[in-house]
């Protein structure tokens, strides 16, 4: 099986050919999935969302996002069916090794990446508090444990709280990304979060801001 969500367009003029279609990779399991299929779910009519069955690392999900990329082209290319229009990784920075070889794949193939720094956990605390100073990934799940009253997997009411408080956590995140940059840091340095940049390609019909990969 390869993705979840729904099934890619095979030809044909249907809406679904109208829409722009993403596939993403996730480290994840439970918390990222159930994260952008609510996204998917509010704004089917604007895109269509898959999330490949592949779980792991940054390097390794960009490596299988690559091979899919150039396996779906190839087959578009032959009239076999319709590549997606964007190619997604969602990890965190965590303690992952070879993360700067990921990132450099990922650009030069164009995979597209969302990236939190230590973990995804600190872009949903973004929704509700600023964080300014860096922190590990425990403090982090711990306090979006705390915000959001659930566990890995976002409950429905989390869920309706992260919707409603997106454009706050955009706001925060990229005061964060001024911030790094203001100081000199990394980009992606501790704390910081992109996902924002993957929520817009899903909800906003022409993606506004969220196209493309952040520099490294």
């Amino acid at each position: 099986m390869k993705g979840r969500g729904t099934r890619r367009t095979r030809g044909g003029t249907s809406a679904a050919a109208n829409r722009r279609s993403i596939l993403a990779f996730t480290e994840g399991r439970k918390t990222e999935p159930s994260y952008l299929l609510h996204w998917y779910r509010l704004f089917r009519d604007r895109a269509i969302v898959v999330i490949d069955d592949f779980h792991g690392g940054p390097l390794q999900l960009v490596e299988k996002a690559r091979d899919r990329r150039e396996n779906d082209l190839r087959d578009q290319r032959r009239g076999r069916g319709q590549a997606f229009s964007e190619y997604w990784c969602v990890f965190d920075v965590d303690e992952h090794h070879g993360l700067d070889q990921a990132i450099d794949l990922a650009t030069k193939n164009e995979i597209r990446l969302a990236v939190s720094n230590p973990c995804i956990e600190l872009w949903f605390a973004l929704h509700f508090q600023d964080q300014w100073a860096s922190l590990d990934r425990t403090k982090a799940q711990d306090i979006a444990k705390t915000l959001l009253s659930c566990g890995k997997t976002p409950t429905a009411q989390a869920l309706e709280q992260l919707v409603a408080r997106h454009d706050e956590a955009e706001a925060r995140a990229r005061a964060l990304d001024k911030k790094h940059d203001g100081d000199g840091s990394p980009v992606r340095s501790n704390p910081s979060s992109d996902v924002w940049r993957l929520v817009a390609q899903i909800r906003t019909p022409d993606g506004g801001v969220g196209a493309g990969n952040r520099p490294r």
